[in-house]
């Protein structure tokens, strides 16, 4: 097996066409992995800097919005000597489909890394339809 070689990955800056924001700062999208379980969807995104009491999670029209906000006053003073990557918020929304149990959908942030558990919808089970 060989080792593989670390790349750094760069930040994709949310495109300003989809909607105007009122907040100040760039907007990044978030790296992101989604797993595919039988009875669930795992949502993993990398949000370095962004603190718990910070992310947003919302859900309306069957789209899910998640939005990571950065304490910018961590950065105030600061004169960069070297940086890979700029300091921004982060967003990102995702269309539901009708598989996905909305009122069971939960978040876990830990490490700068949110982590959402999209259950999906219990098929109904068989029913026998009496005849007369």
């Amino acid at each position: 097996m060989t080792p593989q070689e670390l790349k750094v990955q760069e930040k994709k800056e949310h495109p300003q066409e989809e909607a105007e924001k009122t907040e100040v700062g760039r907007f990044y999208i978030p790296q992101t992995d989604i797993h595919e379980s039988s009875d669930s969807l795992t949502v993993t995104m990398d949000m370095p800097g962004v603190r718990k009491d910070n992310v947003n999670v919302h859900l309306e029209k069957n789209v899910l919005t998640i939005t990571g906000n950065i304490d910018f006053s961590n950065y105030e003073n600061l004169t960069p000597i070297y940086t890979e990557y700029n300091v921004g918020n982060y967003t990102r929304s995702f269309s539901l489909s009708s598989e996905i149990n909305k009122e069971g959908i939960s978040a876990k942030m830990a490490d700068g890394v949110l982590a959402l558990h999209l259950p999906k919808v219990k098929e109904a089970a068989p029913t026998k339809i009496e005849v007369r």
